[in-house]
């Protein structure tokens, strides 16, 4: 009964969590947003100074100084910078998905960047809610990169022992490594929330959209799960999950919250994370 149970919902939803030290699924979603958070990367924003002159300004000083470019001039390592460029986000877009891949794999890592490498070794479900423009796959791809080359803390052996763990509850006949890591990375969403459309420039609303997406998809999870959680005793918020959510922008952050106070006022399912200048604090 309790094998056929598990092999239905596994079936269906493919769910693929965490577990906890008694070795139950432990309920942990996560969102992370990319520049700065997850990792310091080194590619820039072009803007024009007053001169005429085009030059790149860092993903974290843009945060700091979005409000007013374009609106009023600033000093900006020793030039003064008047607006954006032409096509200022050429190396977000699809035009920079080739760079994205090698950028990803040289840069630091961000103040978040322990929580994904948690995140992915367990096996749990996270989202990447990025500003960028890049093809949704390409963001795959580098997630893929790194669990194949065991990227700094990363590990594929504890990746695949946790996901043959749900194989094995359920029942399932074997699956190769490489087919296993596949599925997973197919259950992840990527949300490269100006991909398409969007404003880089205000990308709440993009990433607003694709958190409230990420709610339902990981509640309709949850939900299934609590229902045949008899191994779990301690899931609360009406079967909505507890989701992490990391952003360096402070813009970004004070958007969410706004958000999840006028559609979750009293269980809210995303505690949000600010890591601005390196530093992570709940907020």
């Amino acid at each position: 009964m309790i094998r056929s149970i598990l092999k239905e919902y596994i079936e269906e939803k493919e769910l693929k969590e965490g577990f906890d030290d008694a070795g139950r699924p432990d309920m942990k979603y996560y969102a992370f947003d990319w520049d700065d958070n997850i990792m310091m990367m080194p590619t820039k924003i072009i803007v024009k100074t007053e001169d005429g002159n085009e030059i790149g300004i860092s993903t974290e000083d843009f945060a700091e100084y979005r409000g007013i470019l374009g609106k009023e001039p600033f000093e900006y390592n020793g030039e003064t910078v008047v607006g954006y460029a032409e096509n200022p986000y050429r190396n977000f877009t699809t035009e920079g998905d080739s760079q994205f891949i090698v950028d990803a794999m040289v840069a630091d890592i961000g103040p978040s960047w322990d929580d994904f490498v948690e995140a992915v070794n367990g096996g749990s479900i996270f989202s990447i809610i990025t500003a960028r423009g890049h093809t949704p796959s390409v963001l795959r791809d580098a997630v893929y990169n790194m669990i194949m080359t065991n990227h700094n803390g990363i590990s594929k052996e504890e990746l695949l022992n946790n996901l043959k763990k749900f194989r094995e509850i359920a029942g399932e006949d074997d699956m190769t490594d490489e087919d296993l890591i596949e599925k997973y990375l197919d259950m992840l969403r990527f949300h490269p929330v100006t991909y398409g459309e969007g404003s880089a420039a205000n990308p709440e609303e993009g990433k607003i959209k694709a958190l409230r997406e990420f709610i339902s998809y990981v509640k309709d999870m949850a939900s299934k799960l609590n229902q045949r959680a008899f191994f779990k005793n301690d899931v609360k918020n009406n079967f909505v999950p507890q989701i992490g959510f990391s952003d360096d922008d402070p813009g970004n952050i004070e958007s969410i919250k706004s958000f999840l106070d006028k559609e979750y006022k009293d269980d809210k399912p995303v505690k949000t994370y600010l890591t601005k200048g390196g530093e992570k604090k709940e907020v």
